[in-house]
């Protein structure tokens, strides 16, 4: 299946283990990504700053292209990218006058969009299966961070997952033959871009969900969002000097570790890339 892949302005830096990981699971899923051509940066949360019609208008034009590509699905890994363009989506539908609006800014006329726009858990939970496990994850235990943003507010994406006790990357996780903790910390706020504006903040969150997770047993906190696994890794070493904490918990994309249970190389996963180097721990489980 062809998919439409949006990667945003975060997966060639801050978020490249994800995009690599992505692009090394997708082929041997049955899946070809086809890039979005000419995309233009989503917005994200700035473009509201500016003006409703922006904040519209970035993400639209990217389905629009993806729509043009002859793709079935849409995918944006960055939750923040998902959001944005399947709001986008909804409102190009039913509003006329914004969709209008549009047409006249790109000086192009389109129809009603029809491509599936599904956040990266969605592409993959339905395509991994046991018969794509080489190596099983025996002996890694795990705590499935969802986010925020994934699963709510529920009256818009409550129809992917349990807004309040998510359980897809749990499936994926137990899948793999990792054990999957349950915790209570699965869709807490890492405060996200708050970062910029109030480091206080972040490192509040991120304290707390460490050591939540640590306190759960879990060897790894395995992470879909891309601003969540930045957060909780790269800044455990602040957190560790603000508050004379000693976390060393690896935070691990998914789909890297679909990659690894399906036998290919770590190297070919960005599991090189962190801030918190995961190798030690998967060597020892015999897992790297």
């Amino acid at each position: 299946m062809k998919v439409a892949y949006y990667p945003g302005c975060s997966l060639s830096g801050s978020a490249r283990e994800l995009d690599t990981s992505i692009k090394a699971i997708s082929s041997p899923l049955g899946l070809e990504l086809v890039e979005v051509p000419d995309w233009n940066c989503c917005g994200a949360s700035s473009a509201h700053s500016t003006g409703h019609f922006l904040s519209f208008a970035l993400p639209a034009r990217n389905v629009i292209k993806a729509e043009g590509a002859g793709c079935e699905e849409f995918t944006a890994p960055c939750p923040a990218c998902y959001v944005r363009s399947f709001l986008a989506q909804k409102q190009l539908n039913d509003d006329q006058t914004m969709k209008q609006h549009l047409e006249e800014a790109l000086d192009q006329k389109f129809g009603p969009s029809t491509i599936k726009i599904k956040n990266v858990i969605e592409i993959f939970m339905d395509r991994v299966t046991s018969l794509h496990v080489k190596k099983a994850l025996n002996g890694l235990k795990v705590v499935n961070y969802y986010g925020c943003a994934l699963v709510k507010p529920p009256e818009t994406f409550g129809f992917f997952d349990d807004p309040e006790n998510p359980q897809s990357m749990d499936k994926i996780m137990d899948l793999l033959g990792a054990e999957s903790i349950q915790w209570p910390y699965k869709t807490e706020c890492c405060s996200a871009s708050l970062c910029f504006t109030n480091q206080d903040a972040t490192w509040k969150a991120c304290r707390d969900i460490l050591q939540v997770a640590e306190d759960s047993g879990a060897h790894a906190v395995v992470a879909a969002c891309t601003l969540c696994q930045n957060n909780l890794d790269m800044r455990q070493t602040q957190v560790n000097k603000k508050y004379g904490t000693k976390f060393n918990l690896p935070v691990i994309y998914f789909t890297q570790l679909i990659g690894l249970a399906m036998g290919i190389p770590g190297h070919k996963l960005g599991l090189d890339k962190h801030f918190v180097d995961p190798k030690p721990l998967l060597k020892s489980l015999n897992l790297y």
